[in-house]
Order: C-alpha cells, then sequence, then structure tokens
C-alpha cells in the first residue's frame, strides 16, 4: 500500500540530522506495517497530480496556521475534500487534523486556553493514551462529518473519525522524546510559557503509547473499503 505524505511544514534545521524530518518521523511511526511511502512537499507548492496518485494520504503537522494566508492551503483544502469524495482514507496529524477539519467545515482557531507541549493524556473513548503534543491552535468547532473519538480537558476534539473516510489526531504520535526536548530549546523559548516548557522536560521519561496509535493509523489505512 502506496502512502503519500503530504509534508506541510519542516522540522527545525539543527534538529534534522538527529531526527530526521517529518516523512522520515511517519516512516519510522509506521514501520513494519508493508507500506511503502511517497512525499510530497505541498508546503513549497508541489502538489500529487490527483487523489488517486497513493492508495492513501497523511498530513503532517506544520509551524503554519491552517486560518493563515498562504498560497498552498486552499489547494490543499481541495485536495482533502477530493480525496474525501472519492473514499481514498485520509490521516491528519496536528496541523493535517486541524487542515482536514477545517476544509471539511469545522473551526481552527489559536485557543485562548494557551498550549500543549510534551507527554499529554487523552481520553480515546475509555482508553488512556499518552503522546507528545506541540500546538496552540486547535479545532475547536468539529465538522458535522466527524465524531470526537479522543478528548481531554484541555484538547476536548483532540482526535476526529469521518467514518471510513479520515481518521485525524491533533497530538503527534511521530515525535520522540528527544525531538520534543529539542523543540522546547529551540522553537519553545520565548513563545511557550516557560512553566509549560519545564513540565514537557519533567516528562520526557514519561511511557507513549506511541506505538498504540501507529496500529490504529495502520488498522484505518488498511481497512476494507466499498
Amino acid at each position: 500500500m502506496l502512502i503519500g505524505i503530504l509534508q506541510t511544514g519542516q522540522a527545525p534545521d539543527v534538529l534534522i540530522e538527529k531526527s530526521g524530518d517529518y516523512p522520515d518521523m511517519f516512516e519510522r511511526l509506521l514501520a513494519g506495517y508493508g507500506f511503502e511511502f511517497r512525499s510530497f512537499r505541498v508546503v513549497d507548492g508541489e502538489f500529487p497530480a490527483d487523489v488517486q496518485a497513493c492508495d492513501g494520504w497523511l498530513i503532517t503537522g506544520s509551524r503554519h496556521g491552517a486560518y493563515e494566508d498562504h498560497a498552498w492551503i486552499p489547494p490543499l483544502e481541495a485536495f482533502i475534500r477530493d480525496a474525501y469524495a472519492a473514499h481514498v482514507p485520509l490521516v491528519g496529524i496536528c496541523f493535517g487534523h486541524q487542515i482536514i477539519a477545517q476544509a471539511m467545515g469545522g473551526r481552527v482557531e489559536k485557543f485562548a486556553g494557551g498550549w500543549a507541549a510534551g507527554a499529554t493524556d487523552y481520553d480515546f473513548e475509555g482508553e488512556k493514551i499518552t503522546l507528545n503534543a506541540w500546538h496552540q491552535d486547535q479545532v475547536t468547532q468539529k465538522p458535522e462529518a466527524a465524531r470526537v473519538v479522543g478528548r481531554n480537558a484541555f484538547c476536548e476534539n483532540a482526535a476526529l473519525l469521518y467514518d471510513d473516510r479520515a481518521f485525524t489526531v491533533q497530538a503527534h504520535p511521530e515525535f520522540e522524546p528527544d525531538f520534543v526536548d529539542g523543540l522546547a530549546q529551540t522553537r519553545g523559548r520565548g513563545v511557550v510559557p516557560q512553566p509549560l516548557l519545564d513540565s514537557a522536560t519533567a516528562r520526557l521519561s514519561d511511557p507513549l503509547n506511541s506505538a498504540t496509535m501507529a496500529a490504529r493509523i495502520a488498522a484505518f489505512f488498511q481497512a476494507k473499503r466499498s
């Protein structure tokens, strides 16, 4: 199964040598499930020829806001709607979660409650799952087509399921602790409140359920569809 990775941002240059860029992280996360991958830098205007070019699509995180005025965002939203209509499965992570919601009629905003950073606990329909988070924007109004399948007190729309067409998650199962530590040292200082950075650093050794989320993503991609 060929998964197209739609890259909407880039890891900090100082961290790429050790951690790789976002597509590398997702290829590691989903290793062992028999997927092949092809990446498209949509952040630079590189788009697939059509939604059938791959068997499924994964939209990465980004430092950009889904509501910002960038030339590549409207065609990405159109691509999302076309893939949804064609029943080509979509997975969105962080920005990917937000842009799919926005494309489908939801609302994304800079959250008044501030940032989430580092290991964060979520309720996935009764199952506690801990994943790394790094965001201030949130889906504040979900699309009608979406059902909430993950949440916590800070983020009520932390994971959304659009029947068998899209599965999106606000957190970053692809972020390993050393990458979060690097973000705290690079993008975090002066932007994320220091107490939150301190809390993220304090939880760097907490067990994560990234493998559990990888299995969910893989199962979603591989599900039989009519």
